[in-house]
């Protein structure tokens, strides 16, 4: 498998939208109900713990796939891990602008911790505590994840990561951030929807 085909590999399986699947599968189009955003969060408010759960697997699944097919594509086993990274990114693009869905994904989160998982196991297991500490703190979810993405370049950079790995994982995280500026507005104005814990 060449990189570039795992590239495009990548971004193809992470416009699969497990919440549209899973939406549908309950007769619900989840980006016409809630808030709109197809993603774990919404799922759980509007579906329940079920369905929530089916589409964080997913997700997180998503993740670990496309980050296995750009490590085994690179044909090495690379210490720096960047195109397990890059392929990473390629799906974190995938599910917040899918092909296969009009490009009205969702924001990221969850695939970025899978590819993290794959390619940093520690500093994903230290997110995922940080992000569900969070969540039964604040009852928001976007806190939570803005929060994770705030610390995962320092636990990267303490893990060893350096040098291209690290602009992969910065452009990820960079486009987490972005795909949540709309919830950055809402909690600034202290309108954010909570999440059942």
């Amino acid at each position: 498998m060449t990189v570039a085909l795992a590239l495009v590999a990548s971004y193809l399986v992470g416009s699969i939208d497990f919440a549209v699947v899973v939406g549908r599968m309950h007769g619900v189009d989840i980006r016409e109900v809630g808030s709109g955003n197809p993603g774990t969060s919404n799922v759980l408010r509007t579906l329940g713990r079920i369905p929530a759960a089916m589409v964080l697997t997913g997700d997180l699944l998503k993740g670990v796939v496309a980050a296995a097919m750009g490590m085994v594509s690179s044909g090495v086993a690379d210490p720096t891990v960047h195109w397990a990274l890059a392929a990473g990114l390629a799906a974190v693009i995938g599910h917040c602008y899918p092909v296969f869905h009009r490009f009205r994904g969702g924001k990221g989160m969850a695939t970025a911790l899978g590819a993290l998982a794959f390619a940093l196991p520690l500093v994903a297991l230290v997110d995922a505590v940080i992000w569900l500490a969070i969540v039964w703190l604040s009852k928001t979810a976007a806190a939570a994840s803005l929060f994770a993405v705030a610390v995962t370049i320092p636990l990267a950079v303490w893990a060893g990561l350096r040098g291209l790995a690290l602009v992969w994982l910065g452009a990820m995280l960079g486009l987490v951030v972005w795909r949540h500026r709309a919830n950055i507005v809402r909690m600034v104005r202290g309108s954010e929807q909570k999440v059942p814990t």
